[in-house]
């Protein structure tokens, strides 16, 4: 399963490691991918997969990277089981909201329901619940 983040300062980053440590507790493989270092393609084949991104500028997803990536996938997301995470330092979480109801309208069900999203770095309830998270990816 893979685990497609961007992180600028590491706090999504120690996320997606601990969404993939429980994807692997689970007993499945986990595979991390920077998203700097993919395409949409490399994600499109895959039923399963979490994709992580923090809140960037006005709530937003980040712009350079990220945005453009999920735009392309955004059509092949029919069908699939998208785990959503990110952190964030301000706001209440719009940008996270916003993007659950993209990955939604895409045609995808959001595992959980609704996306993981941590204040600055993940404490340790966080990493756990990212945890969590990856177990049921492996599940779904």
């Amino acid at each position: 399963m893979k685990v497609a983040y961007w992180s600028q300062g590491g706090n999504t980053q120690a996320m997606a490691e601990a969404v993939a440590e429980g994807i692997q507790a689970a007993g499945k493989e986990a595979e991390l991918l920077d998203m700097e270092n993919i395409s949409a393609a490399d994600l499109a084949g895959e039923a399963v997969l979490a994709l992580g991104c923090p809140a960037m500028g006005d709530e937003v997803l980040e712009e350079s990277v990220v945005e453009p990536l999920f735009t392309e996938l955004e059509g092949s997301l029919a069908g699939k089981k998208v785990a959503l995470f990110g952190s964030y330092g301000w706001g209440d979480g719009q940008w996270m909201r916003d993007w659950v109801e993209r990955t939604a309208n895409a045609g995808a069900a959001v595992i959980g329901g609704e996306g993981l999203i941590a204040n600055e770095y993940p404490d340790d309830d966080a990493l756990e619940a990212c945890r969590a998270l990856g177990k049921a990816m492996a599940e779904a």
